[in-house]
């Protein structure tokens, strides 16, 4: 009996079967001439020669330092403190299946792209620690998938588009030390899976909306120092997960209804009123106080 061709065609096949293999990694590590162009031209658009890891454009586009690659598609670009300058192109809206965009802690300028509304995939958006300016897209409600919005100490500027209430995923909102103006909207109360809301060091003005007292899942709100007036809302009673809130340096015209709120289960709590005590939990609250911490952030963070 011949065992000889059984075992050749064996081998045979084990190595048609790994080339594919070899061959479909290949493939799938390749992208689109049209998505290697937008990279191409955010890399000039932001001085990549002089980033701290840069890419070396003669390889290919999946040992480009932090681009993630899934299935021919551009899914992740993670160029965290990584001396970017310049301006984020609008081209980079073109990467429509682009889940994670993590560009902080750099020194990026100019306006926030209005394409970026088209990322209707993304869910992480980081952009803090930049000099970006300019207000916020008023169809930023488009990224319906956004789970993380983070972009405090930049120069964004004008007022809170009414559209921020439609993104029902978002986890978190921080938005302090810009010089964004005008009202809060009424539409958060909506952002159900809400659980940190930084405000802090606006230009923000009027009340604070009642619609608030929505947020079940809210743990840490921080509006201090702003220009908030009125009164603080009876509905801040109902925020029972809240763990930080910080409201101090407004124009408050009334403190009765923080009465309310369930101070023992606080771990930061700063308001204006002298007159009020409360009895919260005794630890160390220095390090969980949002308005009073220098913002950091993880290079491993996606």
């Amino acid at each position: 009996m011949n065992l000889e061709n059984p075992y050749k065609k064996m081998r045979l096949l084990l190595l048609c079967l790994f080339c594919l293999l070899l061959y479909g990694k290949l493939v799938l590590a390749q992208i689109s001439e049209s998505e290697k162009a937008v990279l191409l031209e955010f890399y000039e658009s932001t001085n990549g020669e002089g980033w701290t890891n840069t890419w070396n454009l003669s390889e290919s586009v999946d040992k480009w330092h932090g681009v993630t690659i899934v299935e021919g598609k551009v899914t992740g670009i993670n160029l965290f403190r990584n001396n970017l300058e310049g301006s984020i192109p609008e081209s980079i809206g073109k990467l429509k299946e682009l889940t994670h965009l993590n560009l902080a802690f750099n020194s990026l300028t100019g306006l926030l792209p209005k394409d970026i509304v088209n990322l209707t995939n993304l869910k992480t958006l980081k952009l803090e620690m930049n000099r970006i300016k300019g207000g916020l897209p008023e169809a930023i409600g488009n990224m319906k998938r956004l789970e993380e919005f983070t972009a405090f100490n930049n120069f964004l500027s004008g007022s809170l588009p009414e559209s921020l209430g439609e993104i029902k995923n978002l986890r978190i909102l921080n938005l302090s030390s810009n010089s964004l103006k005008g009202l809060i909207p009424k539409s958060l109360g909506s952002l159900e899976k809400l659980e940190s809301l930084g405000l802090f060091e606006n230009a923000l003005e009027g009340s604070i909306p009642a619609e608030m007292g929505k947020l079940a899942k809210l743990k840490e709100l921080v509006l201090a120092n702003n220009q908030l007036g009125g009164a603080i809302p009876a509905e801040f009673g109902q925020l029972a997960s809240l763990r930080v809130l910080q409201i101090q340096n407004n124009n408050f015209d009334s403190f009765d209804n923080l009465q309310l709120v369930n101070a023992k289960e606080l771990l930061a709590f700063d308001h204006d009123d002298k007159s009020l005590k409360y009895d919260f939990k005794n630890i160390n609250t220095t390090k969980t106080r949002m308005a009073d911490t220098k913002f950091e952030d993880d290079d491993n963070d996606n």
